[in-house]
């Protein structure tokens, strides 16, 4: 308890040799001790509540941590980091490496902060990795702009049909909160003139 309160955090990652995580001691985990410490349960809790009856007479980390512990590895994605920790209910994840030894943690703020990302690091990433390849000039012309997130992306394209396509790799760009689309087919290329026809695609 005394190391969350030093360090701020609402979990830690328990560890046993060289550094290999065992499990997690967490808030929730000592809250069992603080709950059954005033009296003794009836018989009917005891059997129903076996794992926080042993948790709440716990006096090691090793005897009060959840295990196995449910970690990322470093290569993870911040998208599949964000889906184990919503899909397990968890606020923190140790980092660990092909051995299970601790790298480090990452929290929901940690997660959170790529939302903070500045619009204009945002559009040259899309047109670095996204637009450079998928609409390269002279074939398209596209520009990219961002407001708060918000990623648009207008002109003319030569091929439609990638709308879908661009959208999702947007998408997956670190703090895009939407994307949008103001585009229309390449008519040098003999595309029929139809202006609105990709307008307004971004949401596939």
């Amino acid at each position: 308890m005394r190391l969350m309160r030093d360090w701020r955090v609402s979990a830690l990652p328990v560890v046993e040799g060289e550094g290999r995580v065992v499990g997690v001691v967490s808030e929730a985990d000592l809250l069992h001790k603080e709950e059954f410490r005033d009296g003794d349960p009836d018989r009917y809790t005891q059997l129903r509540r076996i794992k926080d009856m042993a948790k709440a007479g716990a006096l090691t980390a090793g005897e009060l941590m959840t295990s196995p512990a449910i970690t990322v590895g470093p290569d993870a994605t911040l998208a599949q980091a964000a889906r184990i920790m919503a899909r397990s209910r968890v606020k923190r994840l140790p980092v660990t490496d092909g051995l299970g030894v601790l790298q480090g943690v990452v929290s929901r703020a940690d997660l959170l902060k790529v939302f903070l990302r500045d619009d204009d690091e945002i559009a040259e990433e899309v047109r670095r990795e996204v637009v450079s390849y998928l609409f390269p000039a002279p074939a398209s012309v596209v520009r990219v702009e961002v407001h708060d997130g918000v990623v648009t992306l207008a002109g003319r394209i030569r091929d439609t049909s990638l709308v879908p396509v661009a959208a999702r790799l947007v998408r997956a760009v670190e703090g895009v909160v939407d994307v949008d689309f103001d585009v229309s087919p390449h008519q040098e290329f003999g595309a029929p003139a139809e202006p609105d026809s990709a307008s307004g695609a971004g949401r596939p």
